[in-house]
């Protein structure tokens, strides 16, 4: 008699990367980068040890994990457009800040960098990447974005990099949806999943813009991966928020005067994480 196979249970990419339910995950905008717009001279090792000092000060809040991030580039580049500096300032930086805190860490190359955010991981033993547009195409401001699920995954695959877990934006914020108006909130969400990511994201228009319970139980709803909010997240909504999320991203509330260009205020930080473990 053939036995039935057994059921595999697949286990949350949240609860295997930062081993709790309910993940805070702070962001680190960088200072602006070699090549980018704005970088005046700044020596990189004045670069490192802002990046490092953030994250120090998210670890000591009782944050759960971090994502390296170059938001001081603005005006991003499409993907294209994206240079090696960029790439080989990201790798030491998400480094530094690995070794300094020894928490879970994530990149993200702006705008849309998924295959640079992968070589980055895995050269500086990052543990995920955030992609804002993974699958179908959006109109942002850089241009016409398109989601670069396939050619990100077999780059993974040939790195050797399949250990890099997938965060990607379901309804990106700073982009305009025309191109996919006619495929709903609920098609989005399992667009992501079937192109193979791991946590699905939800977030509002832009940073710092909460996205509505509403949108976020609909994501919810309509895919099997965790979901986490990934903007606008703040002391007074987050309880709203974990009741139905697996997880928030959070960067701009806890900065100081809540400004995100500002470095991480520890008192809001301590403030807000006593807050989630309340709700926890």
């Amino acid at each position: 008699m053939t036995e039935k196979p057994v059921a595999r249970v697949r286990t949350s990419a949240i609860e295997t990367l930062f081993h709790r339910p309910k993940a805070v995950i702070g962001v680190i905008h960088s200072l602006p980068l070699p090549g980018a717009p704005e970088h005046d001279g700044r020596p990189m090792a004045e670069i490192l040890d802002f990046a490092v000092a953030e994250g120090l000060r998210y670890r000591d809040a009782g944050l759960d994990g971090l994502i390296v991030e170059n938001h001081g580039d603005i005006p991003f580049a499409k993907p294209e457009d994206l240079g090696p500096e960029t790439a080989a300032a990201m790798a030491v930086m998400t480094d530094r800040v690995k070794r300094a805190t020894n928490l879970p860490v994530g990149v993200n190359v702006l705008a849309n960098g998924a295959l640079m955010a992968l070589a980055v991981a895995m050269a500086a033993g990052a543990d995920f990447v955030r992609v804002n547009q993974w699958a179908n195409a959006y109109v942002a401001n850089e241009g016409l974005i398109e989601g670069p699920a396939a050619r990100a995954m077999r780059f993974r695959s040939h790195i050797g990099a399949k250990h890099v877990r997938i965060f990607a934006d379901v309804h990106v914020k700073h982009g305009a949806h025309a191109i996919v108006a006619d495929r709903s909130l609920p098609e989005l969400a399992r667009d992501v999943e079937f192109f193979h990511a791991d946590v699905a994201i939800a977030t509002g228009q832009r940073t710092g813009d909460a996205a509505t319970l509403d949108e976020l139980a609909t994501i919810k709803q309509s895919t099997t991966l965790p979901v986490v909010v990934g903007s606008g997240v703040t002391p007074s909504n987050v309880g709203g928020i974990l009741s139905l999320a697996d997880g928030v991203i959070i960067a701009s509330s806890l900065k100081r005067d809540g400004v995100w260009w500002n470095p991480v205020d520890p008192d809001r930080a301590h403030a807000f994480m006593a807050e989630v473990k309340r709700l926890r």
